[in-house]
């Protein structure tokens, strides 16, 4: 399917435009050979046989939404569609051309036909059962269900000189007086039937879930209004540039839209004869289709077509929403009721269809659409036109497509790049990266995982003050299917001004709030602490701070205090100990043995940047050792006389 509009509406062409189609005589070799065409593909059939061998002229869907009957050339023909089995039911063919038709029952076993050599005949199922002529050539056929009539507004003028809607009584079987439609005074040499240029009665509308009011549009810019009770004008509108081509009252009964022969669309409220709005299609081809919409929001728009494109525009501001061109020249458009799509009688042999998801869901008879247009829009790569890629030289180089520059067609130069075709592309950043499929599959697959995490357990609500009291409260409906921000007091009226007033603002570091919550006032003290300490020399070098701080800051920082030596426990502390100081009890940190050596520490200067040096004077070690042996008590000479344990004479020598 292509896609058009996607920054704005989406717009999908899902036949007549999208995928190539293939001819009745093509050699069975060359089907053979499409399957490796892309575009054949992946190309969507909506219906099968929804074409013509020229052109379709008119296109209508029954009031049940379960058959679509199309009316074309070249032979004339008629074609019916079974929706619900996306099939063609049955064609059948006529003598001459459509010029317009009607379905008068619920679904297709009942239609009429406006033919352009002026007969109208009557199909059923079986083919066609009736047959009569009209005295002149009819434009349009309306069908009042009320009174059972068909309406034929014609052309050319009556003896009394006025334009005329023939009335033909379906009960009844015979033809009525008919509507006399003031069309101004005719030409010399018009005469009873008309000529080329004609004034006429072009198109006609009825209000049939309101008032079941008439409308008649004119050649000469007018409309008139006529009640089918009293048989009798009631109103005539004025003003338009150029003939009324289209009519379309409003589901209300209320409001009125019209169109013209150059294109120029106006609403008008039928209580007041200036319009309401004034719109211009703008290519100035006539208007041949208008249709009230309701979107799948209960927006209001309106549906405009002339022969070159389709807009869809608001109905009280006339800001256009989106729209669809087709690639032929438009005949008559139909919308399925309640849903995005929109099927068209074109020029060409085959028949457009559109579907817009933001107007409303598929039909049920293709629900397999919504399906599509959820994987179009997860692999959608807008930097692509048509089948090129365009790429900047450094792209170019990091492909190892540079040598290509000036020597081949297949980069294509443009402004400061090139167009390469996609699959020169592909081949190339796969040859690159052989793994970046797996690695753009893994990316979606985890940023539809995060997407479906966050939209089922995370709140998201946005205040002025206290953003952190309000994602806490959030946090704690977690284990929720659903996240609900307006639960407790976030929802509450008396709570308001709690996040919305600055003067409520909850001061952390206040000391209430650590009485309230010691736990996050531990949490927020041992991270100070920590980002203290490796800063714990330089704050050494700070004086007199303590005088200068303020009564409430005493117990803060006799609770720092507190935690700070509760971390100093858990912490390893690095002592030195010595197995000659016996006398003391417990070892002492290194810290306060550098008094008690002999070490010396030289003055620090006031203006000196960086680390802390310091020096000491050893001892002498005879000194010491003298010192020692001073200590020890004296030893007296053993006697001669004295016998020696050991049997080594030399040994006293």
């Amino acid at each position: 399917m292509k896609l058009s509009n996607p920054d704005a509406v989406s717009v999908y062409t899902v036949s007549g435009g999208a995928g190539k189609t293939l001819p009745d005589w093509l050699a069975r070799r060359r089907k053979r050979n499409l399957k490796d065409d892309l575009e054949y593909q992946n190309r969507v059939e909506l219906l099968q046989d929804f074409e013509f061998e020229s052109a379709s002229m008119r296109i209508r869907i029954s009031e049940d939404g379960n058959w679509v009957m199309s009316t074309g050339t070249y032979k004339p023909q008629i074609h019916v569609h079974n929706l619900p089995e996306l099939s063609l039911s049955f064609a059948r063919h006529t003598t001459s051309l459509n010029q317009s038709f009607q379905i008068l029952s619920n679904d297709y076993t009942k239609s009429i036909h406006l033919q352009n050599d002026r007969k109208i005949e009557f199909h059923t199922p079986m083919g066609c059962h009736f047959e009569t002529r009209v005295p002149r050539y009819g434009r349009d056929i309306l069908y009042d269900r009320h009174s059972t009539e068909a309406l034929i507004p014609a052309v050319g003028y009556d003896a009394d000189g006025n334009g005329e809607v023939f009335r033909m009584n379906l009960e009844q079987g015979r033809f009525m007086r008919s509507y006399h439609v003031d069309l101004g005074e005719p030409d010399v040499g018009e005469g009873l039937q008309g000529g080329i240029n004609a004034a006429s009665v072009n198109v006609g509308a009825i209000a049939e879930t309101t008032h079941n009011l008439l409308a008649f549009g004119t050649s000469i810019g007018t409309v008139e209004f006529w009640d089918p009770r009293s048989k009798a004008r009631v109103a005539r509108l004025a003003g338009h540039d150029g003939g009324v081509t289209a009519l379309n009252f409003n589901p209300n009964g209320l409001s009125l839209a019209t169109g013209s022969s150059n294109g120029i669309i106006q609403i008008f409220d039928l209580r007041r004869p200036v319009p309401l709005l004034r719109k211009d299609q703008g290519y100035g081809f006539a208007v041949h289709k208008l249709i009230h919409m309701t979107t799948a929001s209960q927006e209001r728009k309106i549906l405009s077509a002339d022969k070159k494109i389709i807009k869809i525009w608001d109905e009280a501001t006339g800001e256009p929403w989106t729209s669809a061109e087709p690639t032929v020249d438009l005949n008559d458009v139909a919308w399925c009721k309640d849903s995005g799509l929109i099927l068209t009688a074109n020029e060409g042999s085959a028949q457009h269809a559109f579907f817009i998801p933001q107007l409303g869901p598929a039909p049920k008879w293709c629900s397999f659409l919504d399906n599509l247009v959820e994987e179009l829009a997860e692999e959608a790569r807008p930097e692509t036109y048509e089948n090129y890629k365009f790429l900047t030289i450094p792209e170019l180089k990091s492909l190892s497509l540079a040598h290509l520059i000036g020597k081949t067609n297949l980069l294509r130069p443009y402004m400061h790049g090139f167009f390469v075709a996609s699959k020169l592309y592909d081949q190339a950043r796969l040859i690159a990266n052989p793994y970046v499929w797996e690695e753009e599959r893994a990316k979606r697959v985890k940023d539809k995982i995060e997407k479906e995490r966050e939209s089922r357990i995370r709140g998201k609500k946005k205040v002025k003050v206290n953003q952190k009291l309000v994602d806490r409260l959030l946090k704690k409906q977690e284990n929720r299917e659903t996240v609900d921000v307006t639960a407790g007091i976030l929802g509450e009226d008396r709570f308001g001004k709690m996040f919305e007033d600055e003067e409520f603002k909850v001061d952390e570091t206040s000391w209430e709030y650590r009485l309230i919550n010691p736990s996050a006032a531990a949490a927020t003290s041992l991270a100070a602490s920590s980002a203290n300490n490796g800063a714990g020399s330089k704050r050494s070098g700070k004086r007199d701070s303590d005088d200068e701080s303020s009564d409430e800051e005493v117990p803060i920082k006799r609770r720092e205090k507190a935690s700070t030596k509760t971390k100093a426990k858990d912490e390893v502390v690095m002592k030195v100990s010595s197995s000659q100081r016996r006398g003391s009890a417990r070892d002492s940190a290194l810290g306060s043995r550098i008094s008690q050596s002999g070490r010396v520490t030289k003055p620090r200067a006031e203006n000196v940047v960086g680390e802390q040096s310091m020096s000491f004077v050893p001892e002498s070690k005879k000194a010491k050792k003298q010192e020692q042996q001073q200590l020890l008590p004296t030893r007296t000479k053993r006697s001669d006389a004295r016998r020696s344990a050991s049997g080594n004479t030399f040994r006293r020598m």
